[in-house]
Formats: C-alpha cells, sequence, structure tokens
C-alpha cells in the first residue's frame, strides 16, 4: 500500500529541485496540497506509452528509466529522471497520449498531482504557465545540447560528460577517501550505452581505458570516479 506521505529525504528532494525551488510558496504549497505518493519497486511500470495522461510526476526517490520499444521489440532507455525532476506535463497540454515508458529503477518513490488538480492549480496560479515555460525552455536546450553531443563529440568526451552527470545527481562520496565519489545511480553498461548512443563493447573499451589511467573504477557494485578534473579535461580537449 502507498505511503500517505513522503518521508523527510523524499521531501527534501522536491523542495530541493532545480524547478520547484523557484515557484512561490504559495504555488509548492499548493502543489504539495494536493499531491499524492506513490512507491515502487524496481521494474515496475509507472506509466505506459499510449495512455491517456493522468497524472503529473515528480521523483522523490530513486530514479524513472523513461524508455521507447524498437521496431524489433528491443527496449531502448532515453533518459533516467532524478529525484526533484517533474515530467509528465507534455501530454497534459497537448491532450495527446503518452509517447513513452515509464518504469521505476530502483526502489522509487513518485509525487503525483491529478490531471484535473493540475489544471485547478494552472487556473488559479497565472505563475505556473511562466514557471513551465521556463522548464520546457531548459529541456529543449538540453536536447539540443544531446543531438549537438551526439553528432560532433566523440564517444569518450560523451561518456566523461554522462559520468559527471552522474555524480551530479548519484553521487556518493567516499567515506576513505575525499576525491572519490560512488555513483549511486545502478546502470548496466548496456544502460549507459543506451544513453550514449553507442555499443556496449564500445562503452566498455573506453571504461575500461578510463580505469588504465585511474579516472575511474569498476566495481560490482557500480562505478567509482576517481578524478573529476580528468573527466574535464577529456571533454574540453574537444571544445
Amino acid at each position: 500500500m502507498d505511503e500517505p506521505i513522503l518521508t523527510i529525504d523524499e521531501r527534501s528532494a522536491i523542495n530541493a529541485g532545480r524547478w520547484f525551488s523557484t515557484l512561490s510558496p504559495s504555488l509548492k504549497h499548493d502543489i504539495l496540497r494536493c499531491a499524492y505518493v506513490k512507491r515502487y519497486k524496481d521494474g515496475d511500470l509507472i506509466a505506459a506509452r499510449g495512455e491517456p495522461p493522468e497524472e503529473w510526476i515528480a521523483c522523490a526517490k530513486g530514479a524513472v528509466r523513461v524508455s521507447s520499444t524498437s521496431i524489433s521489440g528491443k527496449q531502448i532507455t532515453l533518459t533516467y529522471v532524478e529525484p526533484g525532476i517533474w515530467f509528465g506535463d507534455v501530454a497534459i497540454f497537448d491532450g495527446d497520449r503518452r509517447t513513452h515508458d515509464a518504469y521505476a529503477h530502483g526502489d522509487s518513490t513518485v509525487l503525483c498531482v491529478a490531471k484535473a488538480d493540475f489544471k485547478k492549480i494552472l487556473a488559479t496560479h497565472v505563475e505556473l504557465y511562466e514557471a513551465m515555460l521556463r522548464l520546457h525552455a531548459r529541456r529543449i536546450r538540453q536536447l539540443y545540447g544531446l543531438v549537438e553531443d551526439l553528432n560532433t563529440l566523440p564517444l569518450r568526451a560523451r561518456l566523461a560528460k554522462q559520468l559527471l552527470h552522474l555524480v551530479r545527481s548519484y553521487g556518493i562520496p567516499s567515506l576513505s577517501n575525499g576525491n572519490e565519489v560512488r555513483i549511486g545511480l545502478q546502470l548496466a553498461q548496456e544502460e549507459l550505452a543506451q544513453l550514449l548512443g553507442a555499443s556496449r563493447q564500445r562503452v566498455n573499451q573506453e571504461l575500461k581505458a578510463m580505469e588504465r589511467e585511474e579516472t575511474i573504477r569498476i566495481e560490482p557494485g557500480g562505478l567509482v570516479i576517481r578524478d573529476r578534473a580528468a573527466l574535464m579535461r577529456v571533454i574540453e580537449s574537444e571544445n
């Protein structure tokens, strides 16, 4: 059964979200007042492609894997929604059906606002229209940036950028070495390769090279970033 309220850590993640934190106190209050909590186990379906949009959703804990299915039936991961990020509003605005599947990646918590309540909040808070425009503009910038990277940067630089992004979103500082950061999001190499638009074999080769250079360490539980400055140098060398 769903827990009725967010935990302290989950609420902190929502309130600290880059976009949500810019809203006025009254708007944030009205959003949270009508929101409800859902908890999922790893791999559970949160929203399905082709469904009518019934909820506006934010990740509060864990991650939401947004995926598509190829013509051959292979599932392809497009992105991971991290705690503090809201999604699912595009289909509510344009009235069309959802375009992608969303699954829990690890034990995850989401905060939901029903479509009818979302529209009521829009009618009450004109501020939300401008805030949503800012949110969509940021997404467009990110999308263009991804397309540009895919067409201009070699795989090594794209991998370095992705690892730094994962450190910012899911980094866990090492207690034994202040320079090291573990990536808390568990990703198989195939999943990482999908994010980069590359094959698993090529990504594995680049990871092994970075490990030999002592930039990262590959462990059974995931990746440890040993030298963030080295990752930055890889990116800057291509700019």
